[in-house]
């Protein structure tokens, strides 16, 4: 099933506020907020109907972001060295042109801190949440993409390709807690909802599984060409494989291989939904495919502007 775009064109602000109305009666209203890089864009989705209800404009090559549990969006544009903060409808709240290389981000947002990951200059920034202004700097391993905040809101990860690890932050005091080897070229990485942390290894092609305590390494996962992001649905861990075009499922009990799902080409940013569906962003496609995360189907596909990436945690949900 393939849904068009090109119908909502309403006022940025009215369209989605009077969406966030209706989807707060409904259990299945999630939005995508997915950051398009190609088109300087921000395509907002409707995950029940499918419509692309409002396009922002974010300059800079946007690629990065990050939703909070109120609607408030936080996007990264490497191009401008820029990070924003977006209301719910679109509106630029705060802005901050950092000196480097802005890549990942995370929101610890009970304790109104967005972590950015620096490319360029192997540290991490700590923002605050609201105004976007630099609290403190972590020390960081070689070109540190992907950042995850666990669970319990305790821990802070960050995966370091060109040092080929992962540094583990304690969030409270915001010290290294420990760094732990991996694969090769590690970019994206999540915390599985015990606790677990996945490590999707770009130039190994697998997934290193780590328990953040203790920095113990439980398993190296083979997946698909080119993993880059993981998400976590209905007791599976789903891997997105940029060179493969599909998407790798693996049983969270055993960490055995379910499946390797066909999507769009060339998949990047993967998140859950609250209904247990899978959206994974297509970067060369324009497209955000939705599986099913039990079924293990792909049961949609939604048109986005070009080049969509939603590298982070790109979902909001509405419903109950």
């Amino acid at each position: 099933m393939r849904w068009s775009s090109g119908s909502v064109r309403r006022a940025p602000e009215l369209a989605l506020a009077a969406l966030l109305t209706v989807a707060a009666g409904s259990a299945a209203a999630d939005l995508a907020f997915v950051t398009c890089q190609n088109g300087d864009a921000l395509s907002v989705l409707d995950l029940e109907t499918g419509a692309e209800t409002v396009r922002w404009s974010v300059p800079g090559k946007p690629a990065g972001v990050v939703v909070g549990p109120d609607g408030t969006v936080y996007t990264v544009a490497p191009d401008a060295r820029t990070v924003r903060r977006h209301g719910p409808g679109g509106t630029v709240l705060a802005e901050a042109v950092l000196d480097g290389g802005p890549m990942g981000a995370a929101l610890d947002a009970d304790r109104s801190r967005l972590y950015v990951s620096d490319w360029y200059n192997a540290r991490l920034w700590v923002l605050e949440a609201e105004t976007l202004k630099v609290i403190t700097e972590l020390p960081a391993g070689a070109a540190p993409a992907g950042l995850a905040l666990s669970p319990d809101g305790a821990l802070l990860a960050a995966a370091e390709r060109d040092a080929d690890r992962v540094s583990v932050y304690d969030a409270e005091t915001m010290t290294l807690a420990r760094r732990v080897p991996v694969g090769t070229r590690p970019f994206g990485l999540g915390f599985a909802p015990d606790g677990r942390l996945f490590v999707g290894n770009v130039g190994s092609n697998d997934v290193t599984v780590i328990d953040p305590t203790s920095g113990a390494r439980l398993a190296t996962l083979a997946v698909g060409d080119r993993p880059y992001g993981v998400a976590f649905a209905a007791g599976r861990a789903f891997v997105s494989n940029q060179y493969a075009g599909t998407v790798s499922v693996i049983a969270l009990d055993t960490l055995e291989p379910l499946a390797e799902l066909a999507v769009g080409d060339y998949p990047e940013g993967i998140a859950a939904t609250s209904d247990g569906r899978i959206a994974v962003a297509n970067w060369f496609d324009n497209t955000l495919s939705l599986i099913d995360a039990r079924s293990l189907e792909v049961v949609a596909e939604l048109d986005t502007a070009d080049g969509p990436r939603a590298f982070g945690a790109f979902i909001l949900a509405t419903g109950d």
